[in-house]
């Protein structure tokens, strides 16, 4: 299957990662050919990882990187494909434009879906003339690692696509599991206000960073700290996310943290700014509680 991904930032390099190396002849997209020359450098560094634990040979390193084209006229790096995967960022007027681009550019039974992790799946569609083959693939960071693809059918979305969705989805290992289109769809309608109550418990004083961590981990097992995980999703994500599920449901109680809105304006990241919660140090594998929220 001809594969086309859309954008080379951390969720797009490891869906193309992923396609190529069970199989599948991928062209990368990115609007600079920077971003293009870093989404390579990931692969390779994830593949080479991946060959020294012994889950992958040098040989299938080798393969899955010669099964990825780049571009960076999207026109032409969709002319040819099967399945597009759009992984830009969580901005819904960014993917407006992209589909109607990606509407006019790819062939006819192109399957148009979106990495959005919150974005009304129909929303999206209803900016293109195919909405029935217009599906959500929300796939999980990092993408190599983890299993799940939240597979999200609008209004329109056909049996046929999604089916054709879940089984590409299962091909290449992951477990597919399929929502309906609502805010937050169900992985962050869930996660997004467990985190920021998280944020709103640090906020109110009731406890410090490390502390709201360690009872999350120790207490309820999960293997991250949601302050932590908020880091690694990006703060600045997690706020779009929010704010499309204060929209979209319209209940005082997924309104945005303030101290979360702040961090943000301040461009207090998380792991891209190597600042949010935690400070991270390139080469350190133990982030410490960033200098705002130290006792």
């Amino acid at each position: 299957m001809k594969i086309s991904v859309i954008g080379a930032g951390q969720m797009g390099n490891g869906i193309a990662h992923v396609f190529a190396q069970n199989g599948h002849q991928v062209t990368l997209i990115d609007i600079t050919q920077a971003g293009l020359d870093k989404g390579l450098a990931t692969i390779t560094k994830n593949l080479d990882r991946q060959v020294a634990k012994g889950t992958l040979t040098e040989e299938q390193k080798k393969a899955t990187l010669a099964a990825i084209a780049t571009a960076t006229d999207s026109a032409a790096g969709v002319k040819d494909a099967e399945l597009v995967v759009e992984a830009a960022t969580e901005n819904v007027d960014l993917k407006l434009k992209i589909f109607r681009d990606l509407d006019a550019n790819a062939p006819a039974n192109c399957i148009l879906a979106t990495n959005t992790s919150s974005i009304s799946i129909t929303r999206i569609a209803a900016a293109t003339k195919r909405p029935g083959q217009v599906i959500g693939m929300h796939f999980m960071n990092p993408v190599p690692v983890m299993k799940l693809v939240e597979v999200i059918r609008g209004y329109d979305t056909t049996d046929a696509v999604t089916k054709t969705v879940v089984d590409v989805s299962t091909a290449i290992g992951k477990v597919p599991v399929t929502v309906n289109d609502y805010a937050g769809f169900v992985a962050n309608r869930i996660l997004m206000p467990m985190i920021n109550e998280a944020v709103q418990t640090l906020f109110q004083g009731v406890g410090g960073v490390a502390e709201i961590d360690a009872i999350m981990k120790l207490g309820m097992a999960h293997p991250m700290g949601p302050l932590q995980l908020a880091d690694f999703i990006g703060l600045d994500t997690c706020l779009a996310i929010m704010r499309v599920l204060h929209e979209g449901l319209g209940e005082a109680k997924y309104a945005p943290c303030p101290l979360l809105v702040q961090m943000v304006a301040a461009r207090k990241l998380g792991v891209k700014s190597a600042e949010g919660f935690y400070v991270y140090t390139p080469g350190s594998k133990d982030p410490v509680v960033a200098p705002a929220f130290r006792k």
